[in-house]
């Protein structure tokens, strides 16, 4: 069964479009970091560290995907927020710090509800573009 099950999972990611990847990988860390918060209240330390390791190795791939040419000062200021994050991070999991870990959710879940309006926009005024070109041949051509 688990083969199938990871059949499905690697064909939704092979025919995602990359907003969907985006929010998939959110979702991830947004998970791993729940699981990291339940580990630690648990007292399962190694459980913690492997969910936090993986939380951590998302929010590092965001910030080594940004295109700063392209993205500017929001770039700039994401990798910021990413660093931080990193950082809250690496404190969560070497103090044990259940707050670090709230702090980076509550981000991160900011981040995804951010970036799934961005992406509606997006396709909205994608929409509207390709709903406005055949008014503007059917324009043209009467000139």
């Amino acid at each position: 069964m688990n083969a199938y099950v990871n059949q499905y999972q690697n064909n939704q990611i092979l025919s995602a479009s990359p907003e969907q990847i985006l929010i998939m990988l959110y979702d991830g860390s947004i998970r791993f970091c729940r699981q990291a918060i339940h580990a630690m209240d648990t007292g399962q330390r190694i459980v913690q560290a492997e969910k936090i390791s993986r939380t951590m190795a998302i929010v590092c791939e965001f910030a080594n995907t940004l295109n700063h040419e392209v993205g500017g000062e929001i770039a700039t200021d994401l990798d910021a927020l990413y660093g931080f994050m990193t950082r809250e991070l690496t404190r969560a999991n070497l103090q044990n710090d259940r707050k670090a870990l709230e702090t980076v959710e509550d981000l991160l879940t900011g981040l995804r509800s951010t970036w799934v309006e961005a992406i509606e926009i997006n396709r909205g005024s994608t929409q509207l573009i390709a709903n406005t070109e055949p008014a503007a041949k059917q324009v043209a051509a009467s000139f």
